[in-house]
């Protein structure tokens, strides 16, 4: 059941998403396990040639690189970049399988070339992780709230819901725009909002918001904001915007204190 479940994704969600981000001229970022390469012939491919922007996944969501040795994870990145390069695509972010990461995840994908990381809910802006060569690596904001499968699979929530909490995120984040530029980052599987009945809900809220032409929304991805903040340097003093891996600033206990 869960196999035809996630398949009917492949099959039909995902092109129905292609299909409504043409209609919207929206580019997206499409989250890509690269086993997908092999078993789901031409979905990657169509990614790609659409234009939108392929972050790595890992290989397959049966992994989990929080339960890796810092050997087996290094060489199941390596493994995921070969399958992308089959295709002539490099990405340049990731999110870890299950959502799951070591304590050397951030150094291991700094090493192997990434820029950016979507593995943090924790801001609404992106924050840099200190990484041990020095080089640190860009945590771009991907909710766990404005996403299909806490909502509508933990939460049981329905898709009218799912919509309007997109709506009001945007309209909250637009009333602070004006201090800190925000991301808000909407995580859809196309399994889940790329059903039918789902699908509708999506595409009515993003022609809505589309259709409002603000200028302080940029409709972007997040290769796009990365590129962008490479040239963006946080104003000293402001706010730690740094989490050093080890030294106890990562712990929720801490934040406060941090803010």
């Amino acid at each position: 059941m869960n196999f035809a479940w996630r398949d009917y994704g492949n099959r039909v969600g995902a092109w129905r998403f292609m299909e409504m981000f043409d209609r919207l001229e929206l580019s997206t970022t499409a989250l890509v396990n690269s086993a997908a390469i092999e078993r789901c012939p031409g979905l990657a491919e169509a990614c790609r040639d659409r234009g939108d922007e392929i972050a790595a996944h890992g290989q397959t969501n049966a992994e989990a690189e929080g339960q890796m040795s810092e050997d087996e994870e290094r060489s199941m990145i390596a493994r995921t970049l070969d399958d992308f390069e089959r295709i002539g695509v490099r990405p340049q972010g990731w999110l870890g399988p299950w959502i799951s990461e070591s304590h050397h995840t951030p150094d291991l994908l700094e090493e192997a070339g990434f820029t950016y990381v979507l593995d943090w809910a924790h801001d609404d802006q992106p924050t840099r992780l200190e990484t041990r060569s020095g080089a640190g690596i860009l945590s771009i904001p991907y909710s766990q709230e404005i996403n299909d499968i806490p909502s509508i699979v933990s939460r049981h929530q329905e898709a009218a819901t799912f919509a309007a909490m997109i709506e009001d995120a945007v309209d909250q984040l637009l009333g602070e725009c004006e201090r800190r530029p925000l991301v808000l980052g909407i995580a859809l599987h196309p399994y889940i909002m790329g059903q039918a009945h789902r699908a509708l809900h999506l595409d009515r809220v993003l022609t809505r918001l589309r259709e409002r032409d603000d200028p302080r929304i940029w409709w972007t991805t997040a290769g796009a904001v990365a590129r962008h903040m490479s040239d963006v340097s946080v104003e000293a003093g402001r706010r730690d915007r740094v989490l050093r891996w080890g030294d106890g600033s990562g712990d929720p206990a801490t934040s406060a204190e941090r803010t």
